[in-house]
């Protein structure tokens, strides 16, 4: 079968989106389909460029393709006969994120025509699709429904490569690899330093979304006194060198304010025999971090944080059980790539 897998882009931006449609296009192949990743350029800012994006979308037929995977907004709205969506993202602004710090439509006639133009392009051609929907995670899917009331199903997502992954020791840092943004919080991680009492470190990897980002992380890591415990990588790390950094680990840490999916850390962290912390209003990390279990799932206070930390650092038994319990969790989730491609092409 050949496949065309569609997806967003900006210039010069790659993160778990991204490395999720090419994983897909990979495994599609091991598989045996043939598969291509159809970047589609989208932007945001100014908003009148999400109504191009839109416009673009429906004016964009694919050819020579038995079937497509639509995955991010607009991307999904490209018309295709045989179509299956693996949803990642709506424009979230649109619906759950509206009157949060992160929604982007001011109350001015403009804005909110956009937002609705979003919406009914959302209810028109997402119900058309219904019954070949998958999501990510059940954060999406209970989304879709609360505000679209289109049914849905859920496809967990694996690891690329899992086998990249080993276990080496339990070492005296908390990892936390990402894309830094305001939304990932990396911040919180760094302003809960302050507050541990134990010999536990904070290593944070990933090049910013902006050169401010990067800018605040630093600032916040000067401002909370915790040099010495701190240590930000500000760079794009090769899956070998996050491999290497998540094997000697004590545990990982993925606090993102109401993400969607689990996110690849957790199951990197689980690959690697760690505990992962994360945040009750983390989104779809409840999936997989099962307070108590597979990590700590606190409250999103960097006391909360810390007291988890120095719970890790301070059981080092604690922390190696929970570590363990991570794979056994995610063969019971079904969470295989076998899986996945069987779903998307029967």
């Amino acid at each position: 079968m050949k496949i065309a897998i569609v997806n967003t882009m900006a210039p010069y931006i790659y993160g778990g989106a991204e490395f999720f449609a090419d994983s897909l296009r990979d495994k599609f192949i091991e598989f045996g389909h043939q598969a291509q990743v159809i970047r589609f350029h989208y932007s945001w800012y100014p908003l009148d460029n999400i109504l191009d994006g839109m416009l673009a979308a429906r004016m964009t037929r694919l050819v020579n393709c038995d079937r497509m995977i639509g995955m991010k907004f607009p991307s999904y709205l490209i018309g295709h006969p045989n179509k299956r969506l693996w949803l990642v993202h709506q424009l979230r602004q649109a619906y759950d994120l509206a009157g949060t710090e992160y929604d982007m439509f001011a109350d001015t006639p403009h804005d909110q025509q956009i937002k609705r133009a979003v919406i009914q392009a959302d209810n028109k051609y997402l119900r058309e699709l219904e019954g070949h929907i998958f999501t990510n995670s059940p954060v999406v899917s209970e989304r879709l429904w609360t505000y679209n009331q289109i049914k849905s199903a859920v496809l967990y997502p694996p690891l690329m490569d899992a086998s990249l992954f080993s276990f080496g020791d339990y070492g005296d840092y908390i990892f936390y690899p990402s894309r830094v943004n305001r939304s990932k919080r990396q911040h919180l991680a760094v302003e809960a330093m302050r507050y541990v009492k134990s010999g536990v470190k904070l290593v944070i990897a990933g090049k910013g979304d902006s050169e401010e980002d990067e800018r605040f992380l630093f600032q916040q890591i000067e401002e909370n006194g915790v040099k010495d415990r701190v240590t930000y990588l500000n760079r794009f790390i090769s899956q070998e060198e996050k491999a290497e950094l998540f094997k000697n680990c004590l545990a990982g840490i993925y606090i993102p304010y109401d993400e969607d999916s689990y996110g690849y850390v957790t199951l990197e962290g689980f690959q690697s025999g760690k505990a992962v912390i994360s945040c009750t209003d983390a989104g779809g990390t409840y999936v997989v971090v099962q307070d108590g279990e597979t990590g700590f799932m606190t409250e999103p206070a960097p006391q909360a944080l810390a007291e988890a930390m120095d719970k890790l650092y301070n059981n080092r038994r604690l922390a190696k059980e929970m570590g363990r319990n991570g794979l056994p969790l995610l063969e019971k989730l079904g969470i295989t790539w076998e899986n996945v491609v069987r779903r998307l092409t029967e």
